[in-house]
Protein backbone atom coordinates (compact mmCIF):
# COMPACT_ATOMS: atom_id res chain seq x y z
CA UNK A 1 0.00 0.00 0.00
CA UNK A 2 1.26 3.47 -0.93
CA UNK A 3 2.01 5.73 2.09
CA UNK A 4 0.12 8.83 1.72
CA UNK A 5 2.84 11.18 0.74
CA UNK A 6 3.03 8.79 -2.18
CA UNK A 7 -0.56 8.98 -3.33
CA UNK A 8 -1.68 11.63 -6.15
CA UNK A 9 -3.67 13.95 -4.76
CA UNK A 10 -6.74 14.82 -7.27
CA UNK A 11 -9.09 17.59 -6.34
CA UNK A 12 -12.34 18.08 -7.04
CA UNK A 13 -12.78 21.61 -7.72
CA UNK A 14 -16.08 23.18 -8.13
CA UNK A 15 -20.01 22.94 -7.58
CA UNK A 16 -21.10 19.46 -8.62
CA UNK A 17 -24.46 17.41 -8.54
CA UNK A 18 -24.86 15.77 -5.18
CA UNK A 19 -23.30 12.48 -4.79
CA UNK A 20 -20.39 13.38 -7.22
CA UNK A 21 -17.59 13.22 -4.49
CA UNK A 22 -18.55 9.77 -3.59
CA UNK A 23 -18.95 8.36 -6.70
CA UNK A 24 -15.18 9.70 -7.78
CA UNK A 25 -14.22 8.51 -4.71
CA UNK A 26 -15.86 4.92 -5.34
CA UNK A 27 -14.21 4.55 -9.11
CA UNK A 28 -10.44 6.35 -7.70
CA UNK A 29 -8.98 3.37 -6.16
CA UNK A 30 -7.66 4.28 -2.87
CA UNK A 31 -4.25 3.00 -2.39
CA UNK A 32 -3.14 5.26 -5.15
CA UNK A 33 -5.43 8.36 -5.18
CA UNK A 34 -6.44 10.94 -2.37
CA UNK A 35 -9.23 12.76 -3.11
CA UNK A 36 -10.09 16.23 -1.96
CA UNK A 37 -13.41 19.14 -2.79
CA UNK A 38 -12.69 22.75 -2.70
CA UNK A 39 -16.21 24.49 -3.44
CA UNK A 40 -15.69 28.22 -2.84
CA UNK A 41 -13.80 30.69 -4.87
CA UNK A 42 -12.21 31.36 -1.33
CA UNK A 43 -10.67 27.95 -0.96
CA UNK A 44 -10.08 27.71 -4.11
CA UNK A 45 -7.74 30.45 -4.25
CA UNK A 46 -5.95 29.37 -1.39
CA UNK A 47 -5.06 26.19 -2.80
CA UNK A 48 -1.49 25.24 -3.44
CA UNK A 49 -1.10 21.32 -3.27
CA UNK A 50 -3.21 20.11 -6.16
CA UNK A 51 -1.51 17.11 -8.75
CA UNK A 52 -4.55 16.45 -10.72
CA UNK A 53 -7.55 18.73 -10.42
CA UNK A 54 -11.43 18.29 -11.90
CA UNK A 55 -12.66 21.45 -13.01
CA UNK A 56 -16.03 23.18 -13.07
CA UNK A 57 -17.49 26.90 -12.55
CA UNK A 58 -13.62 27.80 -11.69
CA UNK A 59 -11.51 29.02 -13.77
CA UNK A 60 -7.54 28.14 -14.34
CA UNK A 61 -5.32 31.05 -15.96
CA UNK A 62 -1.77 31.03 -15.18
CA UNK A 63 -1.18 31.96 -12.09
CA UNK A 64 -3.37 28.72 -10.73
CA UNK A 65 -0.92 26.31 -12.05
CA UNK A 66 2.25 28.61 -11.03
CA UNK A 67 0.40 28.73 -7.12
CA UNK A 68 0.36 24.46 -7.71
CA UNK A 69 3.44 23.61 -8.13
CA UNK A 70 2.76 20.24 -8.53
CA UNK A 71 -0.12 20.53 -10.74
CA UNK A 72 -0.19 17.73 -13.55
CA UNK A 73 -3.44 17.52 -15.05
CA UNK A 74 -6.46 19.82 -15.42
CA UNK A 75 -9.68 17.74 -16.27
CA UNK A 76 -12.81 19.91 -17.40
CA UNK A 77 -15.93 18.70 -16.50
CA UNK A 78 -17.96 19.46 -19.94
CA UNK A 79 -16.42 19.65 -23.13
CA UNK A 80 -15.75 23.36 -22.99
CA UNK A 81 -12.33 24.68 -22.21
CA UNK A 82 -12.35 28.28 -22.30
CA UNK A 83 -12.04 28.82 -18.70
CA UNK A 84 -8.39 27.33 -18.56
CA UNK A 85 -5.46 28.24 -20.13
CA UNK A 86 -4.56 25.67 -22.68
CA UNK A 87 -1.57 27.48 -23.81
CA UNK A 88 -0.24 28.33 -20.31
CA UNK A 89 -0.67 24.40 -19.03
CA UNK A 90 1.01 23.17 -22.22
CA UNK A 91 4.07 25.36 -21.22
CA UNK A 92 4.28 24.02 -17.53
CA UNK A 93 3.46 20.15 -18.97
CA UNK A 94 0.46 20.27 -17.47
CA UNK A 95 -2.36 18.24 -19.51
CA UNK A 96 -5.68 19.57 -20.22
CA UNK A 97 -8.62 17.04 -21.15
CA UNK A 98 -12.82 17.99 -21.24
CA UNK A 99 -15.22 15.66 -21.28
CA UNK A 100 -16.55 15.95 -25.30
CA UNK A 101 -19.92 14.94 -26.42
CA UNK A 102 -21.14 14.07 -22.51
CA UNK A 103 -23.26 17.02 -21.93
CA UNK A 104 -24.35 16.83 -25.38
CA UNK A 105 -27.86 15.93 -24.99
CA UNK A 106 -29.27 18.19 -22.10
CA UNK A 107 -27.61 21.66 -24.11
CA UNK A 108 -29.48 20.29 -26.68
CA UNK A 109 -32.82 19.78 -25.37
CA UNK A 110 -32.31 23.46 -23.69
CA UNK A 111 -31.52 24.76 -26.96
CA UNK A 112 -34.64 23.62 -28.42
CA UNK A 113 -36.05 24.40 -25.33
CA UNK A 114 -35.54 27.57 -25.81
CA UNK A 115 -36.42 27.67 -29.18
CA UNK A 116 -39.83 26.85 -28.40
CA UNK A 117 -40.35 29.08 -25.41
CA UNK A 118 -39.02 32.07 -27.70
CA UNK A 119 -41.64 31.47 -30.29
CA UNK A 120 -44.17 30.27 -28.32
CA UNK A 121 -43.99 33.73 -26.22
CA UNK A 122 -43.76 31.10 -23.02
CA UNK A 123 -42.66 34.06 -20.29
CA UNK A 124 -45.00 36.57 -21.89
CA UNK A 125 -48.32 34.49 -20.88
CA UNK A 126 -46.85 33.56 -17.87
CA UNK A 127 -46.28 36.98 -16.85
CA UNK A 128 -50.04 38.27 -18.08
CA UNK A 129 -52.00 35.11 -16.24
CA UNK A 130 -49.96 36.29 -12.99
CA UNK A 131 -51.17 40.08 -13.28
CA UNK A 132 -54.64 38.50 -14.11
CA UNK A 133 -54.20 39.09 -17.76
CA UNK A 134 -56.16 36.08 -20.12
CA UNK A 135 -53.69 36.28 -22.89
CA UNK A 136 -55.34 33.77 -25.12
CA UNK A 137 -54.77 36.09 -28.19
CA UNK A 138 -52.41 38.95 -26.89
CA UNK A 139 -49.28 37.12 -28.81
CA UNK A 140 -50.99 34.93 -31.67
CA UNK A 141 -49.43 37.32 -34.09
CA UNK A 142 -46.39 37.22 -32.54
CA UNK A 143 -46.26 33.27 -31.65
CA UNK A 144 -44.52 30.50 -33.81
CA UNK A 145 -44.21 26.88 -34.16
CA UNK A 146 -41.12 25.11 -35.13
CA UNK A 147 -42.65 23.27 -37.30
CA UNK A 148 -41.38 24.47 -41.24
CA UNK A 149 -38.87 26.68 -40.05
CA UNK A 150 -35.16 26.79 -41.06
CA UNK A 151 -33.34 26.15 -38.47
CA UNK A 152 -29.30 27.66 -39.12
CA UNK A 153 -26.75 25.33 -36.94
CA UNK A 154 -23.34 27.35 -36.31
CA UNK A 155 -21.27 24.51 -35.47
CA UNK A 156 -22.02 20.85 -36.06
CA UNK A 157 -20.16 19.06 -33.30
CA UNK A 158 -22.21 16.64 -30.93
CA UNK A 159 -24.34 19.14 -29.15
CA UNK A 160 -25.00 21.15 -32.69
CA UNK A 161 -26.19 17.68 -34.69
CA UNK A 162 -27.90 16.53 -31.50
CA UNK A 163 -30.02 20.19 -31.65
CA UNK A 164 -30.55 19.48 -35.21
CA UNK A 165 -31.67 16.14 -34.47
CA UNK A 166 -34.12 17.36 -31.86
CA UNK A 167 -35.63 20.17 -34.07
CA UNK A 168 -36.30 17.97 -37.12
CA UNK A 169 -38.53 16.28 -34.72
CA UNK A 170 -40.80 19.28 -34.62
CA UNK A 171 -41.07 19.75 -38.01
CA UNK A 172 -38.15 22.31 -38.65
CA UNK A 173 -35.59 22.12 -41.88
CA UNK A 174 -32.07 22.45 -41.39
CA UNK A 175 -29.00 23.87 -42.60
CA UNK A 176 -25.57 23.96 -41.01
CA UNK A 177 -21.88 26.13 -41.19
CA UNK A 178 -18.64 24.66 -39.31
CA UNK A 179 -14.99 26.26 -40.41
CA UNK A 180 -14.56 22.06 -40.73
CA UNK A 181 -17.55 21.05 -42.97
CA UNK A 182 -18.26 17.59 -42.69
CA UNK A 183 -17.30 15.13 -44.28
CA UNK A 184 -20.03 14.00 -47.51
CA UNK A 185 -20.92 10.60 -45.29
CA UNK A 186 -21.33 12.37 -42.57
CA UNK A 187 -23.89 15.32 -43.45
CA UNK A 188 -25.74 12.93 -45.59
CA UNK A 189 -26.12 10.40 -41.87
CA UNK A 190 -27.41 13.30 -40.25
CA UNK A 191 -28.89 14.95 -42.52
CA UNK A 192 -27.45 18.41 -42.71
CA UNK A 193 -26.91 20.93 -45.73
CA UNK A 194 -23.75 23.10 -45.59
CA UNK A 195 -24.75 27.16 -45.86
CA UNK A 196 -21.79 29.39 -45.97
CA UNK A 197 -22.30 31.69 -42.92
CA UNK A 198 -23.04 34.53 -44.20
CA UNK A 199 -25.75 32.94 -46.06
CA UNK A 200 -26.83 31.13 -43.49
CA UNK A 201 -27.19 34.10 -41.00
CA UNK A 202 -29.46 35.92 -43.80
CA UNK A 203 -31.62 32.87 -44.66
CA UNK A 204 -32.11 31.44 -40.88
CA UNK A 205 -35.65 31.98 -38.96
CA UNK A 206 -33.85 30.45 -36.16
CA UNK A 207 -29.87 30.45 -35.20
CA UNK A 208 -28.59 28.42 -32.90
CA UNK A 209 -24.79 28.72 -31.57
CA UNK A 210 -22.45 25.47 -30.75
CA UNK A 211 -18.80 26.55 -31.56
CA UNK A 212 -16.42 27.32 -28.42
CA UNK A 213 -15.16 30.85 -28.06
CA UNK A 214 -11.92 31.38 -29.67
CA UNK A 215 -10.39 35.03 -30.16
CA UNK A 216 -11.38 34.29 -33.56
CA UNK A 217 -15.52 33.58 -33.02
CA UNK A 218 -15.37 36.51 -30.49
CA UNK A 219 -18.54 38.98 -31.76
CA UNK A 220 -19.22 36.11 -33.90
CA UNK A 221 -22.55 37.67 -33.88
CA UNK A 222 -22.21 40.93 -34.05
CA UNK A 223 -24.26 43.90 -34.68
CA UNK A 224 -23.13 43.40 -38.47
CA UNK A 225 -24.51 40.00 -38.45
CA UNK A 226 -27.54 40.96 -36.53
CA UNK A 227 -28.72 43.45 -38.77
CA UNK A 228 -28.77 40.68 -41.43
CA UNK A 229 -30.39 38.03 -39.77
CA UNK A 230 -34.29 37.86 -41.40
CA UNK A 231 -36.86 40.46 -39.91
CA UNK A 232 -38.48 38.27 -36.64
CA UNK A 233 -35.56 35.51 -36.31
CA UNK A 234 -34.63 34.07 -32.89
CA UNK A 235 -31.56 33.93 -31.83
CA UNK A 236 -30.05 30.89 -29.58
CA UNK A 237 -26.92 30.72 -27.35
CA UNK A 238 -26.00 27.49 -25.52
CA UNK A 239 -22.60 27.35 -25.82
CA UNK A 240 -19.86 30.59 -24.46
CA UNK A 241 -20.83 33.67 -23.72
CA UNK A 242 -18.76 36.10 -25.65
CA UNK A 243 -20.46 35.03 -29.11
CA UNK A 244 -22.80 37.12 -29.31
CA UNK A 245 -22.71 41.08 -29.12
CA UNK A 246 -25.17 40.94 -26.00
CA UNK A 247 -26.11 44.92 -26.66
CA UNK A 248 -26.73 44.77 -30.38
CA UNK A 249 -28.80 41.63 -29.34
CA UNK A 250 -31.24 43.62 -26.72
CA UNK A 251 -31.66 46.34 -29.02
CA UNK A 252 -32.58 44.55 -31.99
CA UNK A 253 -35.14 42.15 -29.95
CA UNK A 254 -36.37 46.13 -28.57
CA UNK A 255 -36.61 47.73 -31.72
CA UNK A 256 -39.03 44.51 -33.46
CA UNK A 257 -36.21 43.61 -35.65
CA UNK A 258 -35.67 39.90 -34.00
CA UNK A 259 -38.67 38.20 -32.41
CA UNK A 260 -36.32 36.76 -29.54
CA UNK A 261 -33.44 35.31 -28.06
CA UNK A 262 -32.91 31.99 -26.13
CA UNK A 263 -29.35 32.90 -24.24
CA UNK A 264 -27.70 30.09 -21.50
CA UNK A 265 -24.15 32.14 -21.68
CA UNK A 266 -23.35 35.33 -20.90
CA UNK A 267 -20.87 37.24 -21.06
CA UNK A 268 -20.10 38.36 -17.47
CA UNK A 269 -21.64 36.04 -15.41
CA UNK A 270 -23.60 36.64 -12.90
CA UNK A 271 -25.63 39.16 -14.64
CA UNK A 272 -26.17 42.26 -13.08
CA UNK A 273 -30.68 42.48 -12.72
CA UNK A 274 -30.94 45.66 -14.31
CA UNK A 275 -28.95 44.21 -17.59
CA UNK A 276 -30.72 44.80 -20.94
CA UNK A 277 -30.97 40.93 -21.17
CA UNK A 278 -32.99 40.51 -18.32
CA UNK A 279 -35.25 43.45 -19.05
CA UNK A 280 -35.86 43.35 -22.79
CA UNK A 281 -39.38 41.56 -23.02
CA UNK A 282 -38.76 38.24 -25.81
CA UNK A 283 -35.22 37.30 -24.55
CA UNK A 284 -35.18 34.70 -22.04
CA UNK A 285 -31.93 34.20 -19.81
CA UNK A 286 -31.09 30.94 -18.15
CA UNK A 287 -28.11 30.93 -15.94
CA UNK A 288 -25.89 28.68 -17.81
CA UNK A 289 -27.80 25.53 -16.85
CA UNK A 290 -27.15 23.64 -20.69
CA UNK A 291 -25.37 20.68 -19.00
CA UNK A 292 -26.63 21.14 -15.15
CA UNK A 293 -28.60 18.45 -14.98
CA UNK A 294 -28.08 15.31 -11.95
CA UNK A 295 -27.83 13.08 -14.06
CA UNK A 296 -25.32 14.23 -16.27
CA UNK A 297 -22.64 12.52 -13.87
CA UNK A 298 -23.57 9.49 -14.59
CA UNK A 299 -22.12 10.21 -18.36
CA UNK A 300 -19.38 12.47 -17.30
CA UNK A 301 -17.44 10.85 -14.05
CA UNK A 302 -16.25 7.60 -15.80
CA UNK A 303 -14.59 9.89 -18.44
CA UNK A 304 -12.60 11.24 -16.22
CA UNK A 305 -11.64 8.28 -13.99
CA UNK A 306 -10.61 6.93 -17.34
CA UNK A 307 -8.13 10.06 -17.84
CA UNK A 308 -6.70 10.18 -14.53
CA UNK A 309 -6.13 6.28 -15.02
CA UNK A 310 -4.57 7.12 -18.06
CA UNK A 311 -2.48 9.71 -16.95
CA UNK A 312 -1.37 7.68 -13.71
CA UNK A 313 -0.26 4.57 -16.32
CA UNK A 314 1.74 6.87 -18.26
CA UNK A 315 -0.77 6.84 -21.22
CA UNK A 316 -1.22 10.16 -22.86
CA UNK A 317 -5.38 11.10 -22.22
CA UNK A 318 -7.98 10.22 -24.31
CA UNK A 319 -9.44 13.31 -24.24
CA UNK A 320 -6.18 15.37 -24.60
CA UNK A 321 -7.12 18.99 -25.75
CA UNK A 322 -3.68 20.92 -25.30
CA UNK A 323 -0.97 18.13 -27.02
CA UNK A 324 -0.37 21.79 -29.31
CA UNK A 325 0.98 23.32 -26.59
CA UNK A 326 3.05 20.62 -24.41
CA UNK A 327 6.98 20.47 -24.64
Amino acid sequence: MRKSDDMIKVVLAGQYPEGTYEAVRKLLPETEFSLAAVDTQEAYDLMTDAQIMILRIFKAPREVMERNKNLKMILRWGAGYDSVDIKAAGENGILVTNTPGANAGSVSELAVLLMLAVGRKLLSHEACLKRGEWSKNTFLDSSYSLNGKMLGVIGAGNIGRQTADKARAFGARIQYYDEYRLSPEMEKKYELEYTALDDLIATSDIITLHIPLTQKTRHLIGSGQIGRMKQGAILINTARGGLVDEKALADAVREGRLLGAGIDCVEEEPLSPDDPLLNTPGIIVTPHIGGGTADIADRIIPMLVEDIEDYAQGKTPRHLVNGAFLN
